[in-house]
């Protein structure tokens, strides 16, 4: 931090504090905890997917073969530990799908084999949520738990509305802005129940177990109390962000009132039995793609040779440095605390190299969060 300090003080650019982590070349294999993922394709592309391998180096659903509970009695055939008290029994598996402060939509691919994340695309185009003044880009890691799906056929009772036909969503409060891919232990601190476009769309308010701050978040109103004006921050974001895209305004079930951890643990419960009912093919999953190895009574488990097979059947090979030139529109992919830019008649790894993949904004943003942090302390 000293040096952080030096540097704002001698007006150095603000890269020069950002550059953190390793590069972020093509082909990177980021190790997890338990997960890894390799990338295929060219990033800020409708080819890119980021697919999820277990410790043992065998391609795995995210949406599928990552348990919920962090406590669960074994994770990838290692045994856990059990869980000690109520905090314990609060944890559950996150993956990161959107770092924040960017804008380029990424989410897990529920319709595709082994579900892979890609960047959303709408209208044949990749899409970017706007800025909603004065944010930039999503304002928490956004990401999702596995084995929760919200069923588009069960009214929910509480909304009174239909599921939204995904895994349930997870907007990331802690202090870190994380990576796409990334799988965390967070613990759930509330809920807030979004109705877009008719549907149920609940937005789950979490923090990383492993944050500096995060022994003093335990319910909704510690958000209140340690984080003033962010859940306001979050529902106006969530009812303004589709604006710009000539749509209305969201409106939300509860008037907009954010319920309770007790609450929400109810709503993951409820969207990890439609899941169980899925994956059983007890239900209508419609498209969903169930393909998995690890849930071993499911009728769409298959080996992990014929889940490499699907790797192989619906991608391109894992990326390597290469000169191969891609032309692509101005896109923006954040990953590793790196937003990656591409602008017309210049390549995704032409981009990388010469501006180290970071954009300004974020970079301010990364900045700003270190100076208050140290400062508040």
């Amino acid at each position: 931090m000293s040096a952080l300090l030096r540097l704002l003080r001698t007006g150095a650019p603000a890269a020069a504090c950002l550059r953190l982590g390793t590069s972020a070349g093509t082909g990177s294999r980021r190790a997890m905890a338990l997960y890894h993922t390799e990338e295929r394709g060219q990033p800020c592309s409708q080819n890119y997917r980021l697919f999820f391998k277990n410790v043992t180096g065998h391609y795995i659903s995210p949406f599928h073969d990552i348990p919920l509970k962090v406590n669960s009695k074994e994770e990838n055939g290692i045994p856990m530990k059990k869980a000690r008290n109520d905090e314990y029994e609060n944890l559950f598996n996150m993956i990161v799908e959107i770092p924040r402060w960017t804008n380029a939509k990424m989410e897990i691919a529920t319709k595709e084999p082994m579900n892979p994340i890609k960047q959303y695309v709408k209208d044949g185009k990749l899409r970017y949520v706007a800025n909603i003044f004065p944010y930039k880009g999503y304002i928490w890691n956004y990401g999702t738990l596995p084995q929760t799906w919200e069923d588009p056929h069960e009214k929910d009772k509480s909304t009174n509305c239909f599921g939204d036909n995904d895994p349930i969503d997870v907007c990331e409060i802690g202090s870190k802005i994380l990576s796409c891919g990334e799988v965390i232990h967070v613990k759930i601190l509330g809920i807030l129940a979004l109705i877009d476009e008719g549907e149920t769309d609940w937005k789950l308010i979490a923090i990383n177990a492993n944050d500096p701050e995060a022994s003093k978040f335990h319910d909704i109103d510690d958000v209140k109390k340690f984080k003033p004006g962010y859940l306001e921050a979050t529902l106006n974001w969530f009812r303004l962000y589709k604006v710009p895209d000539g749509k209305p305004e969201n409106q939300f079930a509860f008037n907009g009132e954010f319920k309770n951890k007790a609450f929400a643990l109810e709503v993951i419960k409820s969207t990890h039995q439609c899941w169980k009912a899925l994956l059983m093919k007890k239900c209508n999953g419609g498209a969903i793609n169930c393909t998995n190895v690890q849930i071993s009574d499911s009728p769409f488990r298959c080996t992990q040779e014929e889940a490499r097979s699907l790797v192989e059947s619906v991608s391109s090979s894992p990326n390597k440095e290469s000169n191969e030139e891609e032309e692509h529109s101005t896109c923006r992919f954040g990953r590793n605390m790196r937003t990656i830019y591409c602008e017309s008649s210049m390549t995704c790894l032409e981009r990388s190299k010469s501006i180290d993949m970071i954009s300004w904004e974020s970079k301010l943003y990364s900045l700003y969060e270190q100076v208050w942090h140290f400062l508040g302390k």
